[in-house]
């Protein structure tokens, strides 16, 4: 039992450290929540999409709003995108 507990440390510091390298994150819509008008208007102020194609992901959810931007940018969004109501997740 004592050599499991070194060998499942080890694979835990090795995912701490995998994590704190990463530096490209996915913001993902998973659902919109009850403010559907909201969620597409902060996803049209955090992407370069028209309304239609805002609406499209919104309905489409779970889509990704944003690929592999910097932590302060997916931070950004996650909170704008929870502040309408969206559930959003950040790989």
């Amino acid at each position: 039992m004592a050599v499991a507990t070194p060998a499942a440390g080890g694979t835990a510091g090795g995912e701490a450290e995998q994590a704190e390298e990463q530096d490209e994150f996915d913001v993902i819509l998973e659902a919109a929540g009850d403010k559907k008008i909201q969620v597409i208007k902060e996803v049209r102020s955090l992407t370069s999409l028209g309304l239609k194609e805002a609406k499209d992901l919104v309905d489409g959810a779970p889509k990704t709003v944003l690929e592999k931007v910097n932590k302060e940018s997916a931070d950004k969004a996650r909170a704008a995108l929870e502040g309408a109501g969206a559930t959003v997740t950040v790989k």
